[in-house]
C-alpha cells in the first residue's frame, strides 16, 4: 500500500513538473522539484584557466560530474545560458552514474529530453530545465552529465573554480560508457545551473550557501567534494538539499568583468531561482575589503575604498530580497585573513566591524561564526596553521569541515 501511495505522489509531481519543465524555475513550497546541486555561472571564467570558456565548443561533448546533496525518485537538470552571445543549440543530453573519471557506469545512461526532444536550443540570457529524468538517486550520489553541441556554441557560460574536473571529447560521445574520448580537462563547469530532484516533502528543503571563494571551496581538494557546503550536506544526512552558490572573488558592492556581478544584483538568478529554497546562508565581503588595498589589474575593478557601512548596506539588500519570499538568512562572520596577498591594518578594522554587526545587529534569523570557528587562539586575525593551506585566506579541507561544524543545525 505505502508503495502505491508512493507511485501516485510522484506521478502526480512528475505531470506538474512536466508541464512547466521549461520554465524559469523559483522557489515554491513543497510538492514538485527541490533542488540537490546547483552552481552560479559568471561572465570572465576564463580567467579561472579555462580556454574553452572563450572558445566554446564545435562538435563536442562535455561530460561533467556532480554530487547531489539528496535523494529522489526523479530528477531534472538545468541548463544555463546567462552569459552567452547567441542562443546556445544542444544537440543532445545524457545522465548516467558515475563510475571513475569520466567513465560511466553500464547500463545507467539515460537520455535526456526537453519538452519530449533530445535537441534543444536555450535563448541568450535564459535557463532551462529539462523534462523530468525517471532515474532515482541516493543522498550523496554522484551523477554524470554530458552535454553533446554538434555545431559552434560561441563563448560558453560556465562557472570558473568548479573544484572539480570536467572532461571533453570530440564528436557525440554523450552515451559512452567508457571514458576512452574524453582525453581533455578543465576544472570549470560549462552551461549546467542546477540538478533537481523529485520533492515529496510538505516543506520547503533547499538550503543555498552564498558567498565567494571560501564558499566555492577554493583550495579544497580538486574531485573529493571537501568544500563547506559538501560537508554540511554531510551532516545534513540528505534531509536538506544544499547548493553552492559560490563564486570565486565575488563582492558584495562591486561587480567584477571576471567574478561575477555583485551579490545583491545576482541574488535573484543565484538563489531565488532554485526551487523549494527555505534557508540561506551568507558568507561574503572580505574580497570588498582586499581588492580595496591593491591593484588587481582589470578583474579587479573597480575598486574603490569601501566600508564596513557599504558591506551592510549590501548584506540588508539581500536580506530584504530574501525576505520578500520567505526565506530565513543566516550570516557568516568573515572568517580571518591576516597574511593573505591583500590583507591591511585597515582591511582588518573593517572586517572588525562587519563582524560586529554580523553578530549584533539581529538583521539575521541566525548567525555562524564562521570566523571563530577557524581563528587561530593565539592570534584570533588569523586562520589556524592547521586550516590554513599557506594563502592565509581560504581554509583547506579540515577548515572547511571546521566550518560546517560550526553551523547550528536547527537554524536550517
Amino acid at each position: 500500500m505505502r508503495k502505491s501511495v508512493l507511485s501516485v505522489l510522484v506521478a502526480a509531481a512528475l505531470l506538474g513538473a512536466s508541464a512547466t519543465a521549461t520554465a524559469q524555475p523559483a522557489a515554491h513550497a513543497a510538492g514538485g522539484w527541490g533542488a540537490t546541486w546547483g552552481s552560479s555561472q559568471h561572465a570572465g571564467a576564463e580567467l579561472f584557466g579555462s580556454p574553452w570558456v572563450t572558445e566554446g565548443f564545435d562538435d563536442h561533448s562535455v561530460r561533467q560530474v556532480v554530487r547531489l546533496s539528496r535523494g529522489g525518485p526523479a530528477l531534472r537538470v538545468r541548463l544555463s545560458n546567462a552569459f552567452g552571445t547567441s542562443p546556445l543549440r544542444l544537440t543532445g543530453a545524457t545522465v548516467a552514474r558515475t563510475d571513475k573519471g569520466a567513465s560511466v557506469r553500464p547500463g545507467s545512461v539515460r537520455h535526456v529530453t526537453f519538452q519530449g526532444r533530445k535537441s534543444t536550443t536555450v535563448a541568450v540570457g535564459a535557463e532551462l530545465a529539462s523534462d523530468p529524468i525517471p532515474f532515482a538517486v541516493p543522498s550523496f550520489e554522484q551523477v554524470t552529465v554530458t552535454l553533446h553541441f554538434a555545431g559552434r556554441t560561441g563563448p560558453a557560460t560556465a562557472h570558473g573554480d568548479a573544484t572539480a574536473t570536467s572532461w571533453r571529447a570530440k564528436g557525440d560521445h554523450r552515451a559512452d560508457v567508457s571514458a576512452s574520448a574524453f582525453t581533455e580537462s578543465t576544472t570549470s563547469w560549462y552551461y549546467l545551473s542546477g540538478v533537481d530532484v523529485v520533492d515529496l516533502s510538505p516543506r520547503r528543503d533547499t538550503v543555498v550557501a552564498f558567498g565567494d571563494s571560501i564558499t566555492d571551496g577554493a583550495e579544497s581538494t580538486v574531485d573529493a567534494d571537501r568544500r563547506y557546503p559538501d560537508r554540511l550536506a554531510r551532516r545534513l544526512g540528505g534531509r536538506l538539499g544544499v547548493v553552492n552558490a559560490g563564486i570565486s572573488g565575488n563582492r558584495v558592492v562591486n561587480d567584477s568583468p571576471c567574478m561575477g556581478e555583485k551579490a545583491p544584483a545576482r541574488f535573484t538568478r543565484d538563489v531565488l531561482s532554485h526551487p523549494d529554497v527555505r534557508t540561506v546562508i551568507l558568507l561574503e565581503g572580505i574580497n570588498d575589503i582586499g581588492f580595496s588595498e591593491i591593484d588587481l589589474g582589470p578583474c579587479g575593478l573597480p575598486n574603490p575604498r569601501v566600508t564596513a557601512d557599504e558591506i551592510i548596506g549590501g548584506y540588508r539588500q539581500i536580506i530584504a530580497a530574501a525576505k520578500a519570499k520567505g526565506i530565513r538568512v543566516v550570516g557568516g562572520t568573515l572568517t580571518p585573513f591576516k597574511g593573505a596577498f591583500y590583507a591591511t591594518d585597515r582591511g582588518e578594522g573593517v572586517r572588525q566591524a562587519v563582524n560586529h554587526w554580523i553578530r549584533t545587529s539581529g538583521a539575521y534569523d541566525a548567525v555562524v561564526d564562521f570566523d571563530k570557528a577557524v581563528a587561530d587562539p593565539a592570534d584570533p586575525t588569523a586562520l589556524r596553521p592547521e586550516f590554513d593551506p599557506g594563502d592565509h585566506l581560504h581554509p583547506n579541507d579540515a577548515g572547511y569541515q571546521a566550518m560546517a561544524d560550526a553551523v547550528d543545525l536547527s537554524t536550517l
